[in-house]
C-alpha cells in the first residue's frame, strides 16, 4: 500500500442498519433490508478513449480489449451512449454532479490553469473574422455542489478516487469533494510526464523499474477494495489512459508493429499498446472482486470522458480513428461525443445483453441513486435521468440527450460553437450566431440511416429543425446557460463557410490568404532576438503592444532563448500567458547543462487553448543538471499566438527569469 493511501483513508461508517442520512441540504433514504450490505460502486473511466477503441462494436481489428468484453458478458452494453462533452473536464463535472455543462460552467479542459474562476461570464470581444464571441468558462468544480461521493459517504461509503481528476487542484481536488483517498492526488490533464516510469508525480515514486501508471494505479485501487471489502465502497478508477502523452511498454509495442495494417486508419502501435495496458487494468480489478466474493454486489459502470483523438500525431499517423463516426475529441460530430459504456448490475441486468437507449454522462448520477434505493436531497435536481428502465429491458420515457460546447478549437471537422440535441434517430446542431445577420444555422443528421454524418437534411426538414430547436432552446434556458454572442464586429467577407472544418484552416475558417501555407521560406535558419527570443521555425517574431507576437506560416512555429546563468538542477515551473488562434497541441523543452540541442528526453506536451482569449499555462520541469535553454512550440500550425509574459520559477514559485516585452 502507498504511502499516500496509507494517509488519506479515513474511518469509515460501516452502514449496517436501514438509516435515513439527513444533513444541511436534505435527506438520503437508503432502502435495504437490515441485514443487507449496500452494493459497491466501481466507476470505470477512461480518458480520450473513442467508441470504435474497444472490441465493443466491432469496428476495429488492431485493438484487443478481452476485458472490457468480459465485463460486457457480465452486463449490458450501449451502442448509443454519449459524453456530455467532446472534451474531458466538463464531462467530469458532468459525471458527478449529474448537471450539464451548459449549468455547471466548465466547458473547456482548463481546470490545471492558475485562474480560480467559479462563475462563467459572457465573453467581451474577439477579432472581425468570428461570427461569436466564446464565453469565458469557469476553471474549478466549486465543493458546493450535492456530488455522487457526497450522497454515497454520508450513506456510509468508503469513497476512494484513483487516477485523473483534472477538476482543480487543491482546495478543489477529491479530497475536498468527499473522497476519503485520491491517488496520486494529482490536478494535471494528463500523466505526468509519462505512463512508463520514471514520472513525475510528486510525492509518487514508482515501485518497480518501468512501472505502468494503469498498473500501478489498478494495485492502489485493488489495495482499497481490499481494506474495504467488509463495507460499502465507491471505487473512482479514473483513468490516465488513453490520453497524450503517447508511450506505453515497449515489449507491447514492438509486439503491434509485427501486425498493424498500415493501409487501416486504425494503425498506431503505440496507441494499440496503450489500449491493451488500459484494458489489463479493467482485468486486474475484476480479478480482485472475484477473488474477495464481492462481484455479485457490486455495480460496475465503464465508459469514457470524451471520443477518440483524432488530431494528435503519433509517430507518422493520427493516434487512432473513430470510423465508421466523423470526426473525434473536441467536435460536435458523434466521434467527439460517441463512447463506449458497459454497465453491471448482478441480478438486474442480463449479462452480455445490449441497448440502443441513448445515454449521456448527466444520466450516471441519478441512475445509481436508483439502482441503490437512494434518492436525491431535497430540492436536487438534475440534468440527466434515471437509464434504469433500460437496464431493465424498458422503454425510456422522453429519450433525449443534449450536448453544450461553446467552443471551436480547430482541430479536424471542427464546428463554430454549438449545442445539440439527439431525440430518436435525428441529431440536430445548433450553430451559434453563424446564420443570416447574427441568426443561428443549423446541422440536421439521421444517424439511423447516416451514421456518418455526411448529409445535411436541415434544408429538406425545417418543420424538423424548428422542433428540435426548441427542445434546444428549452434546454438552454433550463440550464441558465451562459451562451455566445454574436460579434457586432463580424465581418462575413473575412469568414470562409467552406472551411469549417478544415484542420488549421486560419483563423476558424478565415479568408485564404495569398500568402503559401506550410511552405518552407528560403534560407530561414536563425534570426536575430527578439526580447531574448529568437524564432528557429517557420515564423515571424516581434513585439506589439508589450506582447511577444508569433506569426506562423508553417507547420511547427517554436521560439528559443539561452538562460543569462545556469540555474541550479532542481524543480522549476514555466509560466506562459498566450493566446491563439493557431492548431495543435504545445511543447516544452528545456536543455541541461553538458548537452547541446534540445531533445525528447526534456520535453513535456502542453495542452494549448486555440480560441483566441488569453489563457495562463504552468509547466512543471524537472532538471537533473543545471537548465540553460528554453524552447516553446506553441502550436503545430499557422496562426498568430501572442505572448504576453513568459517567467522560470521555481517549485516554490521564487521567479527565476522574467522576460519582459515592454519597449
Amino acid at each position: 500500500m502507498s504511502t499516500r493511501l496509507r494517509h488519506c483513508i479515513r474511518t469509515s461508517l460501516v452502514l449496517a442498519t436501514m438509516l435515513c442520512v439527513c444533513s444541511v441540504s436534505g435527506s438520503i433514504a437508503v432502502a435495504k433490508s437490515p441485514s443487507a450490505k449496500s452494493p459497491n460502486v466501481v466507476f470505470i473511466l477512461a480518458d480520450d478513449l473513442g467508441w470504435s477503441d474497444t472490441t465493443l462494436y466491432g469496428t476495429t481489428k488492431l485493438y484487443k480489449t478481452p476485458n472490457i468484453e468480459r465485463l460486457a458478458k457480465r452486463g449490458m452494453t450501449f451502442t448509443r451512449a454519449h459524453s456530455a462533452s467532446p472534451l474531458c473536464s466538463p464531462t467530469r463535472a458532468s459525471v458527478l454532479t449529474g448537471l450539464s455543462p451548459a449549468r455547471h460552467g466548465i466547458t473547456s479542459p482548463n481546470c490545471h490553469l492558475p485562474q480560480v474562476v467559479l462563475t462563467a461570464t459572457p465573453g467581451t470581444s474577439v477579432g472581425g473574422n468570428k461570427p461569436s464571441i466564446l464565453p469565458s468558462p469557469v476553471t474549478r468544480l466549486a465543493t458546493d455542489y450535492p456530488t455522487l461521493p457526497k450522497t454515497l459517504k454520508r450513506a456510509g461509503y468508503a469513497t476512494g478516487h484513483f487516477g485523473k481528476w483534472h477538476l482543480g487542484a487543491p482546495p478543489y481536488s477529491p479530497l475536498e469533494h468527499s473522497f476519503d483517498v485520491d491517488v496520486p492526488h494529482w490536478p494535471g490533464p494528463g500523466p505526468a510526464g509519462s505512463f512508463v516510469a520514471p514520472w513525475k508525480f510528486p510525492d509518487f515514486d514508482p515501485q518497480t523499474p518501468n512501472e505502468h501508471i494503469e498498473d500501478r494505479m489498478a494495485k492502489e485501487a485493488v489495495d482499497f477494495m481490499t481494506q474495504h471489502r467488509d463495507e460499502p465502497f465507491l471505487l473512482n478508477y479514473w483513468m490516465f489512459s488513453v490520453h497524450a502523452p503517447f508511450d506505453a511498454k515497449q515489449d507491447l509495442i514492438e509486439a503491434y508493429r509485427e501486425i498493424v495494417d498500415k493501409q487501416s486508419p486504425q494503425r498506431s502501435p503505440i496507441y494499440a499498446a496503450m489500449v491493451e495496458s488500459m484494458d489489463d487494468a479493467v482485468g486486474t480489478l475484476l480479478d480482485k472482486l472475484d477473488e474477495l466474493g464481492i462481484a455479485d454486489n457490486t455495480i460496475i459502470v465503464f465508459t469514457s470522458d470524451n471520443g477518440g483523438n483524432m488530431y494528435n500525431v503519433v509517430e507518422d499517423t493520427t493516434a487512432t480513428s473513430n470510423a465508421p463516426l466523423r470526426g473525434g475529441k473536441a467536435t460536435m460530430y458523434e466521434g467527439g461525443t460517441r463512447v463506449p459504456l458497459v454497465i453491471s448490475w448482478p441480478g438486474h441486468v442480463q449479462g452480455g445483453s445490449t441497448s440502443d437507449a441513448l445515454a449521456n454522462s448527466c444520466d450516471f448520477y441519478p441512475t445509481l441513486l436508483e439502482m441503490l434505493g437512494m434518492k436525491p436531497d431535497a430540492g436536487q435536481s438534475f440534468d440527466g435521468a434515471s437509464i434504469v428502465p433500460a437496464l431493465r429491458g424498458e422503454p425510456m420515457n422522453d429519450n433525449t440527450v443534449f450536448t453544450y460546447f461553446p467552443h471551436d478549437p480547430p482541430v479536424p471537422d471542427w464546428m463554430p460553437p454549438a449545442v445539440s440535441v439527439h431525440h430518436g434517430d435525428w441529431k440536430l446542431v445548433r450553430l451559434f450566431a453563424c446564420g443570416k445577420d447574427g441568426g443561428h444555422r443549423w446541422k440536421l443528421f439521421n444517424l439511423k440511416d447516416d451514421i456518418g454524418e455526411t448529409i445535411d437534411l436541415a434544408s429538406q426538414r425545417p418543420e424538423l429543425v424548428r422542433e428540435l430547436d426548441q427542445r434546444i432552446e428549452k434546454f438552454l434556458q433550463r440550464t441558465n446557460a451562459v451562451l455566445p454572442i454574436a460579434n457586432p464586429n463580424f465581418d462575413p467577407a473575412a469568414y470562409d463557410v467552406s472551411r469549417e472544418g478544415e484542420p488549421g484552416a486560419g483563423h476558424y475558417g478565415s479568408k485564404v490568404s495569398n500568402k503559401p501555407k506550410n511552405k518552407k521560406r528560403a534560407n530561414r535558419k536563425t534570426f536575430a532576438p527578439v526580447a531574448g527570443w529568437t524564432s528557429s521555425g517557420d515564423c515571424d517574431l516581434k513585439l506589439v503592444n508589450g506582447s511577444l507576437v508569433i506569426e506562423s506560416v508553417g507547420e511547427d512555429p517554436f521560439i528559443s532563448t539561452e538562460l543569462d546563468a545556469p540555474s541550479p538542477p532542481g524543480d522549476f515551473v514555466l509560466e506562459l500567458t498566450a493566446a491563439s488562434n493557431s492548431s495543435g497541441d504545445g511543447q516544452v523543452f528545456w536543455r541541461e547543462q553538458g548537452t547541446n540541442a534540445f531533445s525528447a528526453e526534456r520535453r513535456l506536451q502542453v495542452d494549448m487553448l486555440h480560441d483566441g482569449q488569453m489563457h495562463t499555462y504552468r509547466v512543471p520541469l524537472a532538471a537533473d543538471k543545471p537548465i540553460t535553454g528554453l524552447r516553446i512550440d506553441p502550436s503545430r500550425d499557422a496562426g498568430t499566438i501572442t505572448i504576453t509574459g513568459i517567467t522560470l520559477l521555481t517549485h516554490r514559485d521564487d521567479v527565476v527569469k522574467h522576460w519582459s516585452f515592454r519597449q
